[in-house]
C-alpha cells in the first residue's frame, strides 16, 4: 500500500468530513430508513428506496475516506527546507507564452483544486515542476498546447 502525501489542512478536511458522516449523517440516515419502513409496503415506498440509496452512498464515501486517512502521509510544508520544488511548495511562475505570473501550490492528489491553484504532484504540471529551482524553465506538454514556465520563487509555508 503506497502512502499518499497530504498537507495538514487536507488531512483535517478529510477527517472532519469522515467525522460528520459517522456522527451526524449515518445516524440520521438510519432514522430515515426506520421512518420510511414504518410507512408500510416497501416495494412501493419511494422514501424507503431513497433512504436506502443514500445509505449506500454514505457507506461508500465512509469507506473511501477511511482508506484515504489510512494511506495519508501528512507532511507539513512549513517544516520543509530546500531550494528545489517538491511537495508542499508554493511556486511562483512566469508564463513565457502569455507574460503572466501564476502561483501554484503543490499538494497531494486528494487535495488538488485547479480553481484555487492547488496542483497535484502527480499531475503533468506537478511532475514537470518537481525538482526545478529558481531560474529553471519547466515545459508542460498538454493535449491542447505546450506550456513554458520560468520558476520565479519557491516558498515553503
Amino acid at each position: 500500500m503506497e502512502r499518499v502525501p497530504m498537507t495538514p489542512d487536507g488531512f483535517k478536511k478529510i477527517t472532519e468530513e469522515l467525522d460528520r458522516l459517522l456522527k451526524e449523517e449515518r445516524p440520521q440516515n438510519i432514522k430515515d430508513i426506520a421512518t420510511a419502513r414504518a410507512h408500510g409496503d416497501l416495494s412501493e415506498n419511494a422514501e424507503y428506496a431513497a433512504a436506502r440509496e443514500k445509505q449506500s452512498f454514505l457507506e461508500g464515501r465512509i469507506k473511501e475516506l477511511q482508506s484515504k486517512v489510512a494511506m495519508a502521509q501528512v507532511i507539513d510544508p512549513s517544516k520543509i527546507k530546500g531550494d528545489k520544488i517538491s511537495f508542499g511548495a508554493k511556486v511562483k511562475l512566469f508564463d513565457l507564452d502569455t507574460d503572466e505570473e501564476k502561483i501554484f501550490f503543490l499538494v497531494g492528489p486528494d487535495e488538488a483544486d485547479v480553481k484555487t491553484g492547488k496542483i497535484s504532484v502527480t499531475s503533468p504540471v506537478g511532475k514537470a515542476l518537481l525538482g526545478k529551482v529558481v531560474g529553471d524553465e519547466a515545459i508542460i506538454k498538454a493535449p491542447a498546447r505546450t506550456f513554458s514556465y520560468e520558476v520565479l520563487d519557491i516558498i515553503f509555508e
